[in-house]
């Protein structure tokens, strides 16, 4: 193979971040901040629309069924904000996050109680509060609601461009249009992309739906899976009618309908199905697939019939990304049993973005031998199998 960088091999990176994804670029962005030696390496031209973190949004929450996601809330509130003020771009709308569901229903009642442990700011709806709150939606008679207040929308494509602007402006440097093609673990770690090869004291995997393609060589089988999912923009009937909607989710018999305010593109709202479908390959995304690939478009046709009286029931406009899932919907952080300069995260299954600036710091307190900031055993490998086995 031709290594057209011949001086590249030479030079010895603390840190090479494979995958610059939400994930990655944040990871990236905080070890060059902390004046480490970085390169952050991605298979596409940037920006692209290949993966998990493009579009114009994502949810961020204090409401998770776990407390231990939780408890990481206040510093990545703090970490946006700051984000916010250094590249002096505004990334977050606090709307409120509305959660809906039937009385009773466990999903409801998990982040309720995680939301009074954290002594966030919430309101709890009777079904005669929710319909009062929110005229223009039709629940059920036995729906019940919260209001985690700090709920709101990030700004997905500016999150993602203002961590990689900000890295190369800490003097990390970015390649894109370079895939990595082999990872050759040792006291230092050489990665060999289509361009070049590079060695480094350290590595940070982010590769999203790509990731069981670069750990499985050198020995990591996380139990993930890449799913397709389409997201739908539903037009109102009278422009604003959802402009100052919060964002929510509703816990249905088969799965979370969430949704979003109609902001990305005005006069339109954004839903989607949080459910698992057929797995598929990252590199085959956009290949037809037969059958369930319509079932979230068909589910949310007739949840906006049914719910939203002011939409029109037939989507405008369909966008397709990628989930990659653990079988538990936990997400990974770890590091290589064997070789401990390699560390990785992946299994974000569709509630990672938010969380991207607390896993940048963890990776990055990994890669240079520091204690993690927050206990890591909930997200290691070790600990989402026993999960796994556990639900069977």
């Amino acid at each position: 193979m031709d290594f057209p960088d011949i001086h590249s091999f030479n030079q010895i990176y603390d840190c090479i971040v494979i995958g610059a994804g939400i994930e990655g670029s944040s990871t990236a962005y905080r070890s060059a901040k902390l004046g480490y030696k970085t390169m952050l390496l991605e298979q596409f031209c940037l920006p692209h629309s290949r993966g998990s973190s493009h579009g114009p949004s994502r949810i961020i929450r204090y409401a998770h069924n776990e407390l231990y996601y939780a408890e990481m809330m206040p510093e990545i509130y703090d970490a946006w904000n700051r984000l916010e003020e250094e590249s002096n771009t505004k990334l977050f709308q606090q709307t409120g996050l509305l959660l809906v569901g039937k009385s009773g229903n466990k999903k409801v009642e998990e982040r309720i109680q995680v939301l009074k442990a954290m002594k966030t700011p919430y309101e709890e709806l009777t079904p005669q509060g929710l319909h009062r709150h929110f005229p223009d939606a039709t629940f059920g008679p036995d729906s019940i609601g919260c209001i985690d207040k700090m709920g709101g929308v990030l700004r997905a494509d500016k999150c993602l461009k203002c961590f990689q602007d900000q890295f190369v402006a800490h003097g990390g440097i970015l390649h894109d249009e370079e895939k990595v093609l082999e990872i050759l673990p040792g006291t230092l770690v050489t990665v060999v992309t289509n361009k070049g090869k590079y060695r480094a004291k350290s590595v940070a995997i982010t590769a999203g739906p790509w990731s069981s393609k670069l750990l499985n060589p050198i020995g990591l089988e996380p139990p993930i899976k890449v799913w397709r999912v389409n997201v739908c923009f539903f037009k109102e009937k009278s422009i604003g009618t959802y402009s100052k909607w919060p964002v929510f989710f509703d816990a249905t018999d088969s799965g979370f309908a969430y949704g979003f305010p109609s902001n990305d593109y005005p006069g339109y709202m954004k839903m989607g199905y949080h459910h698992l479908w057929k797995e598929i390959d990252p590199d085959e995304r956009d290949y037809k697939i037969q059958g369930e690939s319509q079932v979230d478009i068909e589910f949310l046709k007739k949840y906006v019939k049914t719910h939203f009286p002011g939409l029109e029931a037939e989507p405008a406009i369909v966008e397709t990304c990628m989930y990659t899932c653990t079988p538990t919907e936990d997400i990974i952080i770890d590091r290589h049993p064997v070789y401990s300069n390699i560390v990785y995260a992946c299994g974000f299954s569709g509630q990672g973005f938010k969380l991207a600036p607390i896993v940048g710091k963890m990776l990055c307190e990994m890669a240079y031998g520091k204690p993690t900031s927050y206990d890591l055993t909930p997200f290691t490998l070790k600990s989402l199998l026993a999960r796994s086995k556990s639900k069977l």
